[in-house]
């Protein structure tokens, strides 16, 4: 076999699934066969609203897991059928910010999936310095395939300065919310959701968080009030203007804001009052392959079992239709969508130990 299917993007509102060559890793890359790989609000973006960061033709996907097939030259630190994560992101590991460790912030940075072949594929070529060996977790390729998601969220609870005993609120629960909500209550902190949606709201509980709050009814600060809570972090998930207004109506003197949703357009920013309420606004982006991809497998063993957040695994053949467009539509059929490109039909994930 020499040929796979791969889900390539070819412009706006144009993807097909391809028959391509399998590729071959060269000195210091390794060839993983993947197992699933999980679409993602920037790949329905890219999709569907236009090319802001994928350079097409490309194959999509950057979030997945699987088996390392064939080691390149120079690579002793993977072997053969190790199960295996990948981080995606691509850093120079000589500007600036590599050197102090922020490889997020790399000025080259680039990634698998949307400027380099990705996963949602049979098979993806990968340097090895972003592929971490995950098979002592003992975790399931399904479980492992929620590793990157969760290690963006790792990345933005440690970017907050979250400690344990601390007062959080998460606003909005969908995919990355719903991580940072159990990441946020990981560190000790009690962590308080809200969100327009009831079924989200219990998902939350179910992933630790103390307490919730329907949006829509009354404020968030009222709901605050009533608790007797004074968070000391707010982590704004949704990206809408009105999430972002409920945040900075309730915040206290002092508090630290992190704005991990992308605000469409211009908001108005009180820069005046937020000096003078000494507010700390915490940009986050992407995630430390070194720092946090180890925690996020970790943090996925410590619970094991997943299928609130990820029950179904699609076929690549339902990437638009079962993924891109739900997201697009801002309703998608579960907090988490997983592609496994070797099925035919839908199949219920395999989450847990092996």
């Amino acid at each position: 076999m020499n040929a796979m299917r791969a889900a390539v993007l070819h412009d706006v509102h144009d993807l097909r699934i391809d028959d391509v060559p399998i590729p071959s890793p060269g000195p210091g890359e390794v060839l993983i066969r993947v197992g699933v790989c999980g679409v993602c609000g920037s790949d329905a973006t890219e999709f569907g609203r236009g090319l802001v960061l994928a350079q097409p033709p490309v194959t999509l996907g950057h979030e997945f897991a699987g088996t390392i097939e064939q080691v390149g030259p120079g690579v002793s630190e993977l072997t053969v059928g190790a199960t295996v994560v990948c981080g995606a992101g691509l850093s120079c590991g000589e500007c600036k910010m590599c050197r102090s460790g922020r490889t997020n912030l790399c000025t080259s940075y680039t990634t698998l999936g949307f400027h380099h072949n990705g996963g949602l594929a049979g098979y993806v070529v990968c340097p090895a310095e972003i592929v971490w060996d995950a098979s002592a977790s003992g975790l399931t390729l399904d479980t492992l395939g929620l590793a990157q998601p969760m290690a963006i969220a790792v990345h933005a609870v440690r970017r907050s300065g979250l400690q344990p005993g601390q007062d959080a609120v998460v606003v909005g629960v969908g995919g990355i919310g719903a991580f940072i909500t159990y990441a946020a209550a990981a560190t000790g902190a009690r962590v308080l959701v809200t969100d327009l949606n009831a079924p989200r709201l219990e998902l939350a509980r179910a992933l630790g968080a103390a307490d919730t709050v329907q949006a829509g009814g009354q404020s968030l600060r009222e709901a605050l009030g009533e608790r007797g809570i004074v968070p000391d972090v707010f982590f704004e998930v949704s990206g809408s203007a009105p999430g972002l207004a409920s945040v900075l109506d309730a915040a206290s003197p002092g508090a630290t804001i992190v704005p991990v949703g992308i605000q469409r357009g211009e908001p108005a920013l009180p820069l005046g009052s937020w000096t003078l309420q000494e507010y700390t606004i915490v940009g986050t982006v992407a995630h430390v392959y070194r720092d946090d991809i180890p925690e996020a497998v970790r943090l996925l063993a410590a619970r094991g079992d997943w299928t609130d957040v990820a029950a179904d695994v699609l076929p690549l053949d339902e990437v638009v239709n079962g993924a891109l467009q739900p997201l697009l539509s801002g309703a998608p059929g579960q907090v988490k969508t997983l592609i496994d490109p070797w099925t035919e039909g839908r199949r219920a994930a395999v989450h847990g130990h092996s």
